[in-house]
C-alpha cells in the first residue's frame, strides 16, 4: 500500500495530513512544534505514525515562499521552519514539492480556506476540521489528494 502525505508548511498553522492509495483518511494534525520552533523529532514521529510498516510512502509539500508587506524577522522565521519541514520529510520518504496554484487547481479550490475546510469535510467527515484554524489540516489533506490522483 502507498501512504500520500500532505505538509501544508508554517510554524503556527502548519499541517500534516495522510491518506493510503485509495484516498481514506489515516491522520491530520498540526505540525508539531516547541518555543517557536519545529519540533523536528514531534514532525518525524508525525510522519513515521502515519506509516505502516512494509508501506511505501510519498509526501508532497507545499512550496512555499515569503509574501510581500512580511516583516524580515517573521520572513525569516517562516523559511527556517519551512526548511526544517523539507529536511525532515526528505529524510523520511520520497518527497515532491507542488506549488500552491498547480494543487489547488487540480484539487478545484481556491484561496478561500473556508473552502478548503468544506471540501476536505465532504471527502473526509471523520477529520478534525471543526475550527477555522483547522485550514491548515484541510489543505494538508487536500495536498495529499492531490498527489494521489497525480500517481493513479
Amino acid at each position: 500500500m502507498t501512504v500520500f502525505i500532505g505538509i501544508d508548511p508554517g510554524l503556527v498553522s502548519g499541517a500534516i495530513g495522510a491518506i493510503d492509495h485509495n484516498g481514506t483518511f489515516i491522520f491530520c494534525d498540526d505540525i508539531a512544534s516547541h518555543d517557536g520552533r519545529i519540533d523536528v523529532h514531534g514532525l518525524k514521529n508525525q510522519l513515521i505514525g502515519c506509516i505502516t510498516r512494509g508501506d511505501l510512502a510519498q509526501i508532497v509539500i507545499e512550496d512555499v515562499h515569503t509574501m510581500p508587506g512580511q516583516g524580515i524577522a517573521s520572513s525569516g522565521r517562516f523559511m527556517r521552519a519551512a526548511g526544517a519541514i523539507e529536511a525532515i520529510c526528505h529524510m523520511t520518504a520520497a518527497t515532491h514539492m507542488v506549488s500552491p496554484q498547480r494543487w489547488k487547481l487540480g484539487m478545484g479550490v481556491d484561496g478561500d480556506k473556508n473552502y478548503s475546510i468544506e471540501s476536505a469535510r465532504g471527502l473526509w467527515p471523520e477529520a478534525k476540521l471543526n475550527l477555522k484554524r483547522h485550514h491548515g489540516r484541510a489543505e494538508a489533506l487536500l495536498i495529499a489528494e492531490w498527489l494521489r490522483r497525480e500517481f493513479i
